[in-house]
């Protein structure tokens, strides 16, 4: 039996996680829930005094705003939409019918105007957009969602459907590096705090296809992607658990984003994936909460 599926299996009879019968889709029990939780309230104490503007956006975004934001040129693989059913009464006696026979019973079912959000950020862009010029201090947002991406597996840290937690900033190129670099100093002092073991290094998006890893490679070149990386289901592969994102104008030109003075703006983000960080606080401090470190109690629970 592999790390992954002997971490998984102790993780569901723990209760932790709940089996559903699909790879990578967990239901969380309450202790899981209550150790993200009091990771957030880190999160907090660490950004609080940034002023940012917390926004919460559903696990569903506007269709028409994931197809302009370009999402399906670069991760078609990873993309989940929402279908629903659109026949008549016919069509419906049809389903049934597919159904009884356990058929294919989705010919009918059509996709709506929404898509399952990708990241946290993706509805963001557009909805500051509308707002007209950024202040003369620019902007910094708070946000926090459910994301889905499609990448079934046995490894309990890749999972399907997942909470991240992201601050955005969006400014001058000086004032979204200098923020990406704070966020690098301090995800660090967060994850000493609690007592995991880290490495930041550079990193690339999984863009799709050929023209994919020529974008990959500029990536990585450029510098534009770093990922603080923790060791849960394999040491030679360590998971990353946060990201810091530097975009350049890209967002800014797309979305008509634009500074008070009217020039474009650049965006960064820095990015904690909840469910990830408290898979690494389990795997490196056990599965029974009481007895973890109690440094490391003290800074989730005071």
């Amino acid at each position: 039996m592999d790390m992954q599926t002997s971490f998984l299996d102790r993780l569901f009879e723990s209760g932790l996680l709940i089996e559903t019968g699909v790879d990578g889709l967990y239901g969380r029990g309450g202790r899981f829930e209550d150790v993200i939780a009091a990771f957030e309230r880190l999160i907090d104490r660490y950004g609080a005094g940034d002023g940012a503007e917390a926004i919460r956006f559903p696990p569903g975004m506007n269709r028409a705003y994931f197809e302009k934001s370009g999402y399906m040129k670069s991760f078609p693989q990873l993309a989940g939409t929402v279908h629903s059913f659109c026949g008549n009464e016919l069509d419906h006696i049809g389903l049934l019918k597919c159904m009884d026979a356990d058929e294919d019973w989705t010919a009918e079912q059509k996709a709506t105007d929404i898509v399952l959000t990708p990241a946290a950020c993706y509805p963001l862009y557009p909805t500051i957009a509308k707002r007209g010029n950024l202040p003369e201090k620019g902007g910094l947002y708070d946000l926090q969602s459910y994301c889905f991406r499609h990448e079934p597996s046995n490894d309990p840290a890749r999972q399907q459907l997942f909470r991240m937690r992201e601050y955005v900033c969006m400014g001058s190129q000086e004032q979204v590096t200098d923020f990406r670099q704070t966020w690098m100093d301090r995800g660090q002092k967060i994850m000493a705090e609690v007592g995991l073991p880290v490495e930041i290094d550079v990193a690339n998006d999984p863009f799709f296809g050929r023209a994919g890893k020529m974008l990959a490679n500029n990536q990585r070149d450029q510098n534009l992607k770093f990922e603080l990386l923790i060791p849960i289901t394999s040491v030679a592969k360590p998971t990353a658990c946060m990201s810091f994102n530097y975009h350049q104008d890209a967002f800014g030109t797309k979305w008509g984003l634009n500074l008070a003075d009217g020039s474009v703006a650049h965006t960064a983000c820095v990015g904690f994936g909840l469910e990830r960080i408290a898979l690494a606080l389990f795997h490196h401090h056990g599965l029974d909460v009481d007895q973890w470190p109690a440094p490391v109690r003290k800074a989730l629970w005071g």
